[in-house]
């Protein structure tokens, strides 16, 4: 069992404190689900429940949901795809208008199966694996870009910075072999060459060796945190012979505070994905600031997707109402200001779900003379 906390619900929590208790009305429940503890990445579902939460906050400090109250009820996932399909079981039993969330993307796609099994709406908040559900459908929804676009843009930037001999320390995992694959057809179209190095198999200096032997210009880390992650990053930052190999994280690790914390000046310079503009508009700016308040560090583009999620939920019920096959049916109508841009939901070739096309993405890293500083290398 989970111990509960006050930052972190418990699977027996029945909800998060964001109802005002003087708003008239029975609470608009909205099932969330995000990994709160290993080994699920707790920092990214901190960072995501923070999101969602604040903007439940202000939209119950705005009058809810024609004068009842948003409820969050929180499940945590801890990265476990069985543990979110039960979570949606018992969520659609507690009568939620929609389940919201959830960041690793293998966990995302079991939540969405079950959702659509039971008719109930899904607005996935960050998870980005393209096949989120095996066949298309009107109940799910997501905010972050499908994997196949966004990785295709970090197979740019590494283009354009030279580098085109690319080594991936892998793991088994359907997220894995899916970043694989787009890296590959898209670096091998353009005269790239990609590497897969097992970590299963190699030890973190014989990676080194491997990356010596095969004379790699950049290594990309598609494994999980801290391990084996953290050593592979030390072992190659400490290797004599490997001194001009650039490490990589397309899927977001530096984004972190626990990468800095595992990590020190080690974890900067490594170019990472991450779904924010440039520069902020007004309203990303606003909640941005609320967010590091609550958070007490600069808060990741999976706070601000938690923020947009909640965004887009309210208006469609406030417009469409609480009906769970209205809801579903209401996707393509949604066109609200989220934080970070207009966000518009259409149908996109080769994914089943309806897709926000697209949210802005960008290449950034830690910039080593000041590894709290985000560097922006490349947009898309």
């Amino acid at each position: 069992m989970n111990t509960p906390s006050s930052n972190t619900p418990s699977s027996n929590t029945p909800s998060s404190p964001s109802v005002t208790n003087h708003t008239p009305g029975p609470p608009v429940r909205l099932g969330a689900l995000a990994p709160l503890t290993p080994p699920g990445w707790a920092g990214a579902g901190r960072h995501l429940l923070a999101g969602l939460d604040l903007a439940v906050r202000e939209v119950n400090g705005a009058g809810g949901i024609d004068g009842r109250p948003l409820e969050l009820v929180v499940r945590d996932t801890a990265a476990d795809p069985e543990r979110a399909a039960a979570a949606v079981d018992e969520l659609a039993g507690l009568d939620v208008a929609a389940v919201v969330g959830e960041y690793h993307s293998v966990v995302a796609r079991a939540a969405a199966a079950r959702a659509d099994a039971l008719g109930v709406p899904f607005l996935c908040s960050s998870a980005v694996l393209d096949e989120l559900t095996e066949e298309p459908t009107e109940r799910v929804a997501r905010l972050a870009p499908a994997q196949s676009r966004g990785w295709r843009i970090y197979a740019d930037f590494l283009l354009g910075a030279g580098r085109h001999r690319i080594a991936v320390a892998t793991q088994p995992s359907v997220y894995w072999a899916s970043g694989t694959r787009v890296l590959r057809d898209h670096l091998t179209s353009h005269g790239g060459t990609l590497i897969e190095l097992d970590t299963n198999k190699l030890t973190p200096q014989a990676l080194c060796d491997a990356l010596v032997e095969h004379d790699a210009t950049a290594l990309l880390l598609l494994v999980g945190h801290p391990e084996p992650a953290v050593p592979i990053v030390r072992a190659v930052r400490e290797d004599g012979r490997l001194p001009e190999i650039l490490i990589g994280a397309p899927a977001g690790q530096p984004e972190f505070a626990e990468w800095t914390a595992a990590l020190g000046k080690h974890g900067t310079g490594i170019p990472f994905l991450r779904y924010l503009p440039e520069r902020l508009g007004p309203l990303g700016e606003r909640v941005g600031k609320e967010l590091r308040a609550r958070l007490g560090e600069t808060p990741s583009f999976v706070a601000f997707e938690g923020w947009d999620t909640v965004a887009v939920l309210a208006e469609v019920l406030r417009c469409h109402g609480t009906d769970r096959a209205v809801i579903a049916e209401s996707w393509p109508r949604v066109a609200i200001e989220g934080t970070r841009g207009p966000i518009r939901f259409s149908r996109v070739p080769g994914i089943g779900v309806r897709q926000w096309a697209w949210p802005p993405i960008q290449v950034a890293d830690r910039d080593p003379a000041a590894p709290d500083h985000f560097r922006t290398l490349h947009t898309g």
